[in-house]
């Protein structure tokens, strides 16, 4: 199957429809933050080779602003894509009181894509067995993958595209770093546990501060969730606001965080999987990555310049 290639720097935009009350300066703004968005995924899409040609991608819908965000920019993405591939939008109804139930049917019918609404009351089997004050995303998340696994079957989707942004993946490593003991984070790309499923991951270079201001700017009919949402002191939002901070007080540390991940050195980390320490030999060949004990270790690196913001996508 031939890869995608081409990130999208032109094409109909999403942001060109807005309204009659719509600002010059507010239709400016969609427009540029659109443009960086698209172009974003599009790297991703690319570098990891995230969707091929005739390909049935199941869109994960939850209605919150990372899954319609992505749905969108799907949508824009393969109207300029270089091959073929199908959208269809999946929401699993977890049956949570008070769940809105006419708000993505109606967003869908209106938005004319392909969708199923899968109706499964994982909410009554969550709240009857995690107990009170305990963290529910455990759990709920291995009932909705299962569910979302079997949907995907049913369907004939070729991948599971999910919502997680630049921001999910740098909280994941952290939380792996500081409460698991390990240097892990979600992939941008994986085959599932049950080794079936092509898990896609989009958005994986779109900071969440543009997808907060593009859902904002489109006006989507956000639903929140009712299981996770009010329970205090997740260690994730504790872990957010550590990143927000360093953001606000240290320009530029989150980016180079996020560039680090794709910069791995194994031979210069601690696990013995990765590197073979026993057979080390020093036998006089010159090694480009050899350790350098006695320099200083630098503290900064050039800018990603895959990363810079063009002039027509600055709001």
């Amino acid at each position: 199957m031939q890869p995608v290639t081409f990130i999208p720097r032109a094409g109909p935009s999403v942001a060109g429809d807005a309204g009659a009350g719509a600002t010059a300066g507010t239709s400016r703004r969609r427009i540029a933050l659109e443009k960086r968005i698209r172009r974003l995924t599009g790297m991703a899409i690319e570098h990891f080779a995230m969707i091929e040609d005739g390909d049935r991608i199941m869109v994960c819908l939850s209605g919150g602003k990372d899954s319609y965000t992505l749905l969108e920019i799907l949508m824009k993405i393969r109207e300029v894509a270089p091959v073929r591939f199908e959208l269809i939008a999946v929401n699993l109804d977890q049956k949570q009181p008070g769940f809105p139930e006419h708000v993505l049917p109606d967003y869908l019918t209106a938005l004319g894509i392909p969708f199923h609404i899968e109706n499964q009351d994982t909410y009554s089997i969550v709240k009857r067995v995690v107990p009170e004050g305990k963290t529910t995303c455990g759990l709920c998340s291995r009932l909705r993958r299962g569910i979302l696994y079997r949907v995907a079957d049913e369907l004939g989707a070729t991948k599971i595209a999910l919502g997680h942004h630049r921001d999910d993946i740098l909280e994941t490593f952290f939380l792996n770093l500081f409460h698991g003991g390990k240097l892990k984070t979600m992939p941008p790309k994986l085959v599932s546990d049950d080794g079936r499923h092509m898990v896609i991951r989009p958005l994986a270079y779109v900071p969440e501060r543009d997808i907060e201001k593009y859902a904002a700017l489109r006006g989507f009919p956000i639903i929140p969730c009712n299981l996770c949402g009010s329970q205090p002191n997740l260690k994730r939002a504790e872990t957010k606001q550590m990143l927000r901070d360093w953001e606000r007080q240290h320009p530029g540390r989150v980016e180079s965080t996020f560039r680090a991940l794709s910069q791995v050195v194994p031979t210069h980390l601690l696990d013995t999987t990765l590197q073979d320490f026993a057979g080390l030999r020093a036998d006089g060949t010159p090694h480009a990555d050899g350790d350098t004990a006695f320099d200083d270790v630098p503290v900064s690196a050039p800018p990603d310049t895959r990363f810079q913001t063009p002039a027509d996508e600055q709001d």
